[in-house]
């Protein structure tokens, strides 16, 4: 059979922030904002969503007077995106070998 997938990235935007994230030392929100086309609103309750998981780690400061929020992928973040690409791979692997 094929390996379960991680619930927490079925979410396309979560999984869109995590794929952003793994080839990137850190990203303010604003950078994620614009690259995923979310809403502050919706991207904001995902990344609480991911930090509450463990799998990125955000930090709040300011730059001047300006807010700044700033998200890192974590060492479990990096390893349950690994899981669940190889989860997929598995998936569609198995779809090829029954044509």
């Amino acid at each position: 059979m094929f390996e379960p997938l991680d619930p927490l990235l079925n979410s396309e935007l979560r999984l869109a922030v995590i794929s952003l994230l793994i080839g990137l030392e850190e990203a303010t929100f604003i950078f994620l904002k614009e690259k995923t086309g979310a809403t502050y609103g919706n991207l904001s309750a995902q990344l609480q969503k991911l930090n509450e998981a463990g799998y990125i780690q955000i930090t709040k400061s300011f730059k001047g007077k300006i807010p700044l929020t700033t998200c890192k992928i974590t060492p479990k973040g990096i390893e349950s995106f690994e899981k669940h690409v190889k989860a997929l791979m598995s998936f569609i692997n198995i779809k090829k070998n029954e044509k």
